[in-house]
């Protein structure tokens, strides 16, 4: 389980913003999509209902209509997909179908990363890529001149 996905509310986190309020925020690395979400006060796990499929997502109360009905910006692996709640924050933590995917918004039809999120996104992305092939290297302090190349396919692409 990746540290991002143990973490509560995380201002690295892009917000999805509807109607003037958060819906959920979201974040990604090589191999996951996190969403987290505050259901309202007082809702348990157990009257939640979820389902994460390859290429949709629905989340809300048992017997309700669902809260986010969407597809997914890309497929995800089901099987490798989980939600818990926390705290009173549901997380949703998607395993990419395609790994090293940059993807700009977490549900297909939500405002997208801006440019230069995007490029944040890519360059961060990228460093994480260079850890994991090059474990002996520290590149906690590295720097992108210019674009970053796209994780997925840079130098034969992800493993």
């Amino acid at each position: 389980v990746s540290s991002l996905y143990m973490e509560k509310f995380n201002p690295g986190r892009t917000k999805f913003i509807s109607n003037g309020e958060e819906v959920y925020e979201w974040d990604q690395t090589l191999d996951e999509v996190n969403i987290c979400l505050r259901p309202p006060p007082g809702v348990r796990a157990k009257a939640i209902e979820c389902t994460i499929g390859t290429t949709h997502f629905t989340i809300g109360l048992k017997g309700v209509k669902p809260f986010i009905d969407e597809d997914f910006h890309a497929a995800v692996k089901p099987k490798d997909s989980f939600w818990t709640m926390e705290d009173g924050v549901v997380h949703v933590t998607l395993q990419k179908g395609s790994r090293g995917e940059v993807w700009p918004a977490a549900l297909r039809g939500h405002q997208a990363l801006d440019t230069t999120a995007h490029e944040q996104t890519k360059k961060q992305l990228m460093l994480e890529r260079f850890q994991e092939e090059n474990p002996g290297f520290d590149f906690s302090g590295a720097e992108f001149s210019g674009m970053a190349p796209d994780p997925k396919t840079f130098m034969g692409g992800v493993v």
